[in-house]
């Protein structure tokens, strides 16, 4: 890492420790040669978002989170759970190589649904799949209740 002052390329880290919630780390720097001490932050690269119509954008974890809270709407789910959903969906980004398709984060926030209210699932899966009649939502309530049906 280049000194800002003196512009030497050898620093030496002083102390490390996470920041922004786990999503960077904080190091604390310092020059050999002129003795100024300063700070960095190492984040994750942005991750591009490919978009059903073949749109690129930045993953928004604000945006998964609005639109999980709208479909979650007067349903009794705890925010801790919301936050958990997220935060998984949010891993599952960063790991991803660079890029990640639209489809993949649906998948994974309708899997978080499921666990968290059938409802809010039946919600958002009536966007996400675009139902289009009455019949749509049966065959989705079917294939839940055949996933809640323990087979012998």
């Amino acid at each position: 890492m280049r000194c800002p002052l003196c512009t030497t390329n050898d620093t030496r880290v002083v102390d490390s420790r996470q920041a922004e919630e786990g999503r960077a780390i904080r190091r604390r720097r310092a020059c050999p040669r002129c003795g100024h001490r300063f700070t960095t932050f190492e984040r994750a690269s942005a991750v591009v978002v490919i978009k059903r119509d073949g749109r690129r954008q930045p993953f928004d974890a604000s945006k998964v989170r609005l639109g999980i809270e709208i479909t979650l709407a007067g349903r009794p789910v705890a925010q801790d759970a919301v936050d958990d959903l997220i935060a998984t969906i949010e891993r599952a980004a960063y790991s991803s190589p660079g890029s990640m398709e639209a489809d993949e984060i649906g998948s994974l926030v309708l899997e978080g649904l499921r666990d968290l209210d059938e409802v809010a699932y039946l919600r958002f899966a009536s966007v996400y799949k675009e139902f289009q009649k009455a019949a749509d939502f049966e065959k989705e309530v079917a294939t839940l209740e055949a996933l809640e049906t323990p087979t012998d």
